[in-house]
């Protein structure tokens, strides 16, 4: 018996937001096998990869994934059989030439990633290997000692993940100065539970968003950063030293498609970008900030390096982030770094559709001193192949949500796991 794959099998699951997505389940000649599943997202670039649903408005009101699961099941199972599951980059390739379209338009990338990384994983089993050190080995990265990603705890909802009311989609807490993975996740907790307290004693909902944190119905976004910050202070932490903050704006989504002017609720403001920008120079002054994700529209490449040079100029270590602007896609990540544009990108693989395109994002990164961040989506699963991912690669962070919710913590808690097999 050999390590040749036999057999690949799609099922439509749901994810932690109740809609279908899609696990791919990877047998081998030699008995061995391993799943995957596919994390969604509600706040997407209009670059990313398609995410292949079946339009049927009869079942899950048009969100289905049984047609991803077919080409799984037939087209990619036939192609691939046979295949040394090893071969990585090869099947990564040979997924990319079977759909033949920019986009993944074809079989869908929610299907190619499924087979992309369940193939990943009975690799790792395979050889014997913990899933981050066989993604290192594959593709060339040097684990010395254990390099533990920061994590990025969104505390407070808004945007698409909440009914807040909040235009700034996350309120994260970074806890940049302390050591280790379970130091600081225990930091990130104590913090949450305690702004719990908080809200709970003022009277606001401590229901929870998409992403696991709060989503209070606030006056303004100045209070969501008071707020927080009190739950730091009245948790024991030194804010700025032992715990940063960081948003991500999520800006596509309150940025008016005809006046092009950027509405923030609940102030009920209308910005233009360049008061955006100084509105986000004011927080950084005041508050201990140290990114700003996706601070702008998508497409507006001019005003993307007007905002890095304004705040780099200022605050040169300033994290200025892109998401919807890059997609985890080279040819976007190269002109955002032609254009300085950033000097931090979010890498989530369901927008781009491989492991191996996800690596070439990662390395053009790494070569041009771009701090990484490993991301999940607002929809996911508990398969917490990101954080081995992280580990792997070397990322300076992780960012998986909040303190709740299992999807969540399944990340948090598989980082932990790493950081103790290490030592």
């Amino acid at each position: 018996m050999t390590n040749k794959i036999k057999k690949i099998q799609a099922l439509e699951i749901l994810d932690s937001r109740g809609n279908p997505t899609i696990r791919v389940k990877v047998i081998l000649e030699n008995k061995r096998s391993a799943l995957a599943a596919v994390p969604s997202g509600a706040s997407t670039g209009e670059f990313e990869a398609l995410e292949l649903r079946d339009g049927d408005l009869k079942r899950y009101a048009g969100k289905g994934v049984l047609k991803a699961c077919k080409n799984v099941n037939t087209i990619i199972n036939k192609v691939l059989k046979g295949e040394i599951v090893t071969n990585q980059k090869k099947i990564d390739k040979i997924l990319l030439d079977l759909d033949g379209t920019e986009n993944k338009s074809n079989l869908g990338a929610n299907a190619i990633l499924g087979v992309s990384l369940a193939c990943a994983r009975a690799g790792a089993k395979t050889m014997n290997k913990p899933l981050y050190k066989y993604i290192a080995s594959t593709y060339g990265f040097k684990i010395k000692d254990f390099s533990s990603p920061v994590p990025m705890f969104n505390i407070i909802n808004g945007g698409k993940h909440a009914d807040s009311g909040l235009s700034i989609q996350e309120f994260m807490i970074l806890p940049v100065g302390i050591k280790g993975a379970e130091e600081r996740i225990r930091a990130g907790s104590e913090i949450f539970h305690t702004l719990k307290t908080i809200l709970s004693a003022k009277g606001y909902s401590i229901g929870v968003g998409d992403e696991g944190g709060f989503a209070p119905k606030l006056d303004s976004h100045v209070q969501a950063f008071e707020l927080i910050i009190r739950a730091i202070e009245k948790s024991g932490y030194k804010i700025g030293k032992d715990i940063a903050l960081a948003i991500d704006a999520a800006a596509n989504s309150f940025c008016d498609s005809n006046s092009k002017e950027y509405i923030l609720e609940p102030e009920n403001i209308s910005l233009d970008y360049n008061r955006l920008i100084a509105l986000y120079l004011e927080w950084i002054e005041k508050y201990p900030l140290i990114s700003i994700e996706d601070g702008l529209n998508e497409n507006e490449w001019d005003q993307w390096t007007q905002m890095k040079k304004r705040i780099n100029e200022k605050y040169k270590r300033f994290m200025v982030v892109g998401d919807d602007l890059t997609v985890t896609n080279i040819k976007r990540e190269k002109k955002a770094d032609d254009n300085k544009c950033a000097n931090a990108i979010i890498i989530k693989f369901n927008q781009i559709g491989t492991l191996s395109e996800t690596i070439d994002c990662i390395k053009f990164a790494k070569r041009k001193g771009w701090k990484i961040i490993v991301s999940h989506r607002s929809g996911e699963t508990c398969d917490h192949f990101i954080a081995d991912l992280a580990v792997a690669c070397g990322a300076d962070f992780l960012k998986s949500g909040s303190l709740s919710r299992s999807e969540r913590l399944a990340k948090y808690n598989r980082l932990m796991k790493i950081e103790a097999e290490m030592r």
